[in-house]
């Protein structure tokens, strides 16, 4: 599926996928297309004691405690809430979790200020019920109620994004696992949409959006929470930049040289930023940015597309910096005055008494401040 910018993980590791479900002998929840252990499997990917005749590569890094109690969260028929910082793969895992099990992906909603119940639920076809008036036929089920009917996954991103309303709308859904519909006749039943074996939710929230619209204790209680931390470890951050950047080469289809030593300059820029943002006596004296992995692997699909595009087809560390300061720097002057002291207070002396690739990444840096000053 070349043609795609981005295919879904069903269809992205289609291939992959069929040649588990032909080897799984395991027990299967309601209707699911793996069974747990072959979910897991595909998240985490295969050891030697295995003992399958191909590898399958991991594509989620984390704790594997998380994806295993997410794994028997939805075999229990229980909502899922994936909750963490921005950029720590809540919805990456929510994909993989949804193509896994049901092979679907992509009945997903959007929690957002606008969004409104019928998203959740169903609207019309406004042509249709002027024609025919209202029936099954007319009405258009939101990708949750797809989910119902189908038994599959559905999926609610940024949920406390969304407001109170379409919050408790979801409540009888996860209770009561139907949706009623009293513009319909209910003489034939057409009007309750039941939910069959194998439905349920997935959302994921971010815990900086704690205030926005907090979730109510009635609907907490319909979900088993899984907080996903952030990477904390130097060498499991190492490894997803890496997966990211092999992927974005592949599609991109970009041959270009990423030096490992570029990448740890990378992951100690972060690592810098982190401690000195924990640091802060304000959020004044923070960066705006979350300062994520995902953010980290944006700066660095920046730098290699410059690089490529536009250098000398070879990431340097003068591009990086430049593609890091471009990325922080959101607000004017407070970030750049922050990322102007950490180059200073940080990276100089590191320059001098390091050597290596800090010294033009401290260049880099400098000249991409002083042409956004």
């Amino acid at each position: 599926m070349s043609d795609l910018l981005r295919a879904p993980a069903e269809i992205k590791y289609a291939e992959e996928l069929d040649w588990l479900e032909s080897i799984d002998d395991n027990p299967k929840p309601f209707s699911w297309r793996l069974s747990p252990k072959m979910v897991r499997l595909f998240i985490l990917g295969s050891e030697r004691s295995d003992g399958l005749d191909r590898e399958i590569p991991q594509k989620w890094f984390g704790d594997r405690s998380f994806v295993e109690r997410s794994i028997v969260t939805l075999a229990s028929d229980r909502g899922l809430l994936l909750i963490g910082d921005p950029g720590t793969g809540k919805s990456w895992l929510a994909e993989l979790l949804a193509a896994a099990i049901c092979r679907d992906s992509t009945l997903v909603v959007q929690g957002t200020a606008g969004t409104t119940e019928d998203h959740i639920k169903y609207s019309w076809n406004v042509s249709m019920v002027i024609a025919k008036g209202q029936s099954r036929e007319s009405m258009i089920p939101s990708p949750i109620m797809t989910a119902m009917e189908t038994g599959a996954i559905g999926r609610f991103e940024e949920l406390t994004r969304s407001t109170s309303d379409v919050q408790d709308a979801l409540i009888s859904i996860l209770s009561e696992k139907y949706i009623s519909v009293p513009e319909l006749d209910s003489d034939n039943g057409d009007n309750i949409v039941f939910a069959k074996p194998g439905f349920s939710i997935i959302a994921t929230a971010n815990s900086r959006d704690r205030g926005v619209n907090d979730l109510s204790s009635a609907l907490k209680r319909r979900f088993n929470f899984v907080r996903v931390p952030v990477v904390g470890n130097k060498r499991s951050e190492a490894e997803i930049v890496r997966f990211r950047t092999e992927e974005l080469l592949r599609r991109h289809r970009i041959e270009l040289d990423v030096p490992p030593t570029l990448l740890d300059v990378l992951l100690q820029s972060f690592a810098d930023l982190r401690a000195s943002a924990a640091a802060a006596a304000s959020d004044d004296e923070k960066l705006e940015s979350a300062l994520s992995t995902a953010e980290q692997i944006g700066v660095l699909e920046d730098a290699i597309l410059h690089s490529n595009f536009f250098g000398e087809r070879a990431l340097t560390a003068r591009t990086l910096a430049s593609s890091l300061v471009g990325s922080l720097a959101r607000r004017e002057p407070e970030d750049l005055a922050i990322l102007n002291k950490y180059l200073h207070g940080v990276v100089e002396p590191r320059s001098k008494e390091v050597g290596g690739s800090w010294p033009e990444f401290l260049e880099g840096g400098r000249d991409a401040i002083a042409a956004l000053s």
